[in-house]
């Protein structure tokens, strides 16, 4: 379906959507590229639910997807916005496709793009986090968003807010996939550092690393942030459990929630970053 679609034709289609398929819709415009096992955990009671509603979307155009390379195996399905779905976005939104940021090339390019990998393990971070039972993800914005809002200074992989037990957790996201070396990663935080005098905003950095001797050696690197930091290393323990390390005031590892007992300035909105 082309993106300059009939107003009957995005009317229909709009009304075949469900109230879950609208949420994918949003959420596949905003973080760019999805897997079929992210958006399973993120909506669905199961897995075959899950892959029969996609390729539902998929026949209607509001989803495309990709399957990329990979030297061994086979790779899961990478979903992205369709050119139907970005039609029913924007008119739901008031706003043109072209206004809405949408142009269907580039979406299914980033499913073959050198930042596929980091880009998936930031969506990987964020819907392990949705998909906990024990507490609510009330907030997720992904890189554009972020750069948006502070791209003169730092540029964060995404900011999120995490709710568990009446207490909110707000925290910047710095995804490590190993290819950056140790100092333009340290140089990152320096950013960070100047996003506090610049306007206060004190949230923490937390840095999802790939291997204990990546974690051990930035520790060394980083040694006394000035701004609040912690890191962790990316293993089956979702990121809401005790593996957060903080830098500098390291005594053990914390659960997700309870950085806020450590940096009162991660608590949900003090001070509101939005």
């Amino acid at each position: 379906m082309p993106p300059q679609a009939s107003r009957a034709v995005i009317a229909e289609l709009a009304a075949r959507l469900t109230p879950r398929d609208w949420q994918i819709l949003e959420l596949a415009h905003e973080h760019r590229v999805l897997t079929t096992h992210q958006l399973a955990r993120s909506y669905f009671t199961c897995p075959d639910k899950a892959r029969h509603r996609l390729l539902d979307l998929y026949r209607l155009a509001a989803l495309d997807r990709a399957r990329p390379w990979t030297p061994s195996g086979s790779a899961p399905w990478h979903w992205v916005l369709g050119s139907a779905g970005a039609a029913v976005l924007a008119a739901h939104r008031g706003v043109t496709v072209k206004e809405l940021g949408y142009r269907h090339d580039q979406a299914l390019a980033v499913c073959h793009s050198a930042t596929l990998g980091h880009l998936v393990g930031v969506n990987d971070f964020f819907t392990r986090l949705k998909a906990e039972q024990e507490g609510e993800l009330t907030a997720w914005w992904g890189e554009r968003r972020c750069t948006q809002l502070w791209g003169d200074i730092v540029r964060p992989d995404g900011y999120g807010r995490w709710a568990e037990g009446g207490v909110e957790v707000d925290f910047f996201l710095e995804h490590d996939t190993g290819s950056e070396t140790l100092a333009r990663v340290v140089a990152k935080l320096n950013a960070y550092a100047e996003l506090v005098e610049a306007t206060g905003i004190n949230t923490p950095v937390l840095f999802w690393l790939p291997s204990t001797r990546r974690e051990q050696h930035l520790r060394a690197e980083i040694g006394t942030p000035e701004a609040p930091a912690a890191t962790a290393v990316q293993t089956t323990s979702g990121p809401r459990e005790a593996v957060w390390l903080p830098i500098g005031s390291a005594r053990r590892r914390l659960r997700l929630i309870e950085l806020v007992d450590l940096w009162p300035s991660a608590r949900g909105g003090a001070p509101c970053v939005e």
